[in-house]
């Protein structure tokens, strides 16, 4: 039988830290010995990353992994601003898990699925659901995810980018029994295991759906027919000022990614961010690929508007009668979140919780966090990525 245990630790030394958690898991677990181990450590243990998978190879699993952490989510636990250790375990009878670690620079072409199979170490075949921790300064997921998407459309991806470090090398992954400053760590998971995912993205439509009647890659020329800087100048005029002082620093624009709907909700969109503006020419420009004819709207976000959101999707997956059945689970939070949104520590966290019981729960605080909307696995900001870990039989 599938069991998870979780835990964190707060002790300023790291090897006592890492003890302290392992006694923790011992203890959760009983005898069974872990097969997958994920390890997230703060970057108050900076000067001793390079001695974590030694000193956690104590825990006798068969893939550990991890990575440096701005904060550490652990036991169902948020812990920000202090020395952290997060470790969570799982006993996977029937799961085959395959690590890897990966330079930017040996991804083969998007349709070369052999050579992604063969990279990977993985058949398309076995459905894996993947684990993905990268470097945000040397590696750029965003093509790995599309070969995942494309070679293997059955599978669920999560993970989240390494943080802590503020420049090139500064961060760390873990894998097995080294320490990598570079590139990214993961592992495929396949057999007797599910994933269900859920994607908070935190924020509100304002205005109206409209078309993109012109566009040229990431640059946004115009809405419905008009000027797209046109458009928001006019939503903007619109607006409460409590939403205008937001809309100069928390705005967004949502891309619909099912528009065979009358309707769209939160849910049904994929939130990319405005980079700029050309008042001039009337274009907008977003941290996204855009298409003609897609539909697309501005959003807002703030601390209400994503506690309800949370709170909506944690509760329709309650209510869907899969709670039950997940013996663990991750989260990838974005470092924007936790006390700096809600003003405190552990908001997600409680309303995890809350929603869905004593589940296992670890994670951390991340650069960007990876997980699916309408089945294509994106890399977002300001988000929390849960991963919900079940049999598949």
């Amino acid at each position: 039988m599938m069991r998870w245990a979780s835990t964190v630790s707060t002790e300023p030394a790291l090897e006592n830290a890492l003890r302290d958690a392992a006694a923790t898991i011992r203890g959760q677990l009983g005898d069974a010995t872990p097969d997958l181990v994920v390890v997230f450590v703060s970057h108050h243990h900076g000067s001793g990353f390079d001695r974590v998978p030694a000193v956690a190879a104590g825990f006798g699993a068969g893939v550990l992994i991890g990575c440096s952490a701005g904060g550490v989510i652990g036991g169902g636990r948020e812990v920000e601003q202090l020395p952290g250790v997060s470790v969570t375990a799982a006993v996977l009878p029937d799961v085959v898990l395959q690590p890897f670690h990966l330079d930017a620079d040996v991804l083969p072409a998007p349709d070369d699925g052999a050579a992604w199979q063969d990279l990977l170490g993985v058949r398309a075949a076995a459905q894996p659901h993947f684990l993905l921790l990268p470097d945000p300064f040397s590696f750029d997921p965003e093509p790995l995810l599309r070969g995942l998407d494309a070679v293997y459309p059955n599978s669920r991806t999560l993970g989240g980018l390494a943080s802590g470090g503020r420049q090139a090398g500064a961060n760390a992954l873990f894998l097995g029994g080294q320490t990598h400053r570079a590139g990214l760590v993961g592992v495929a998971l396949s057999g007797n295991i599910e994933v269900d995912t859920i994607v908070a993205q935190g924020c509100r439509p304002i205005g109206q759906p409209m078309f993109i009647t012109k566009c040229q890659g990431n640059l946004l020329w115009e809405l419905d027919g008009i000027p797209a800087v046109t458009v928001l100048e006019d939503l903007y005029q619109g607006l409460s000022r409590s939403d205008q002082q937001l809309a100069q620093r928390s705005l967004f624009l949502g891309i619909v990614m099912n528009e065979g709907r009358h309707e769209y909700r939160q849910g049904d969109y994929l939130i990319r961010n405005l980079i700029g503006m050309d008042a001039t020419r009337g274009a907008l420009a977003i941290g996204a690929t855009l298409h003609e004819n897609s539909v697309v709207q501005f959003h807002l976000r703030d601390a209400q508007t994503s506690a309800e959101d949370l709170d909506q999707l944690l509760h329709g997956y309650a209510a869907s009668g899969q709670a039950a059945r997940p013996h663990g689970a991750l989260l990838f939070s974005c470092l924007g979140r936790g006390s700096n949104l809600y003003g405190r520590p552990g908001h997600d966290t409680d309303a995890f919780r809350q929603h869905l019981g004593q589940i296992p729960l670890g994670g951390f605080f991340c650069n960007g966090e990876i997980g699916p909307v309408h089945g294509t696995t994106f890399l977002h900001g300001y988000t929390s990525a849960f991963g919900l870990f079940r049999s598949r039989r």
